[in-house]
């Protein structure tokens, strides 16, 4: 018996774990994804997400902000982190059993990003140009885009994480740019700013105006303390997705 949990606990370990980081903003009205162009082989020259090897000791999300540190320059994260799923171990990587685990980032804007480590050059991509294309990532890559993307996309509806893409205030009329980009849908401007502002515990006015639409002003809105104590809060009613 002792022998036989000895070999299972050495098959634990028979097989590397990376990260892979889903880093997310809105540029331009429109879903990007930060990836990386691959230095080495496998997949050279290959556009890629952030991600690498865990090291001896290290925590997840640790190896996370470190792969993205040093292949992006992003040495602070400037939003929401949190862990995605987990992939493989078999069949995901031609060197061999691997597993990854992924993690999504939500941010209003990043830093200069600069290729370094394993990436020739980091680059923003619009989601749309490799969501769905087997070919275009590395890896599993495009499978584990596809799931950042759907998780970021039902965050919206029940979370207050439609926000983590906006600055610490923002008109009704930017947030709702976000939901758009990120839902990859057109929402009728009145009913959006009804359903924002009745959600409880979501925003509250500042005070403040900026230029809003045609140059009009429009109320600048922040989280509402409730949302901020965390990413548990949950919204209600929630901001549901147009049925297609």
């Amino acid at each position: 018996m002792t022998n036989r949990k000895s070999d299972a606990l050495a098959a634990f370990h028979a097989f590397p774990v990376t990260v892979d980081i889903v880093a997310l903003t809105v540029r331009d009205a429109a879903l990007h994804v930060l990836l990386v162009r691959r230095l080495l082989e496998p997949f050279k020259d290959r556009l890629a997400l952030p991600g690498g090897f865990v090291l001896p000791g290290e925590a997840l999300a640790e190896a996370a902000r470190r792969e993205l540190a040093e292949e992006t320059g992003v040495e602070r994260l400037p939003g929401h982190l949190e862990q995605l799923a987990s992939y493989g171990p078999a069949g995901r990587d031609p060197r061999g059993d691997v597993l990854t685990v992924a993690h999504l980032v939500l941010a209003p804007d990043f830093p200069v990003v600069a290729g370094g480590g394993d990436a020739s050059e980091a680059l923003w991509v619009p989601v749309d140009r490799v969501l769905g294309d087997d070919g275009a990532l590395a890896f599993d890559h495009a499978r584990i885009l596809g799931d950042g993307v759907e998780r970021a996309r039902a965050k919206l509806e029940y979370s207050p994480l439609g926000a983590a893409f906006c600055g610490d205030e923002f008109t009704i009329a930017q947030l709702r740019g976000v939901y758009e980009a990120v839902w990859g849908v057109r929402l009728d401007p009145r009913n959006f700013h009804r359903k924002a502002t009745g959600a409880a515990g979501f925003l509250e006015e500042t005070g403040e105006v900026s230029s809003g639409e045609a140059g009009r002003p429009a109320a600048l809105f922040r989280l509402a303390p409730e949302a901020r104590s965390g990413n548990r809060a949950v919204l209600n009613p929630p901001l549901m997705r147009p049925v297609a």
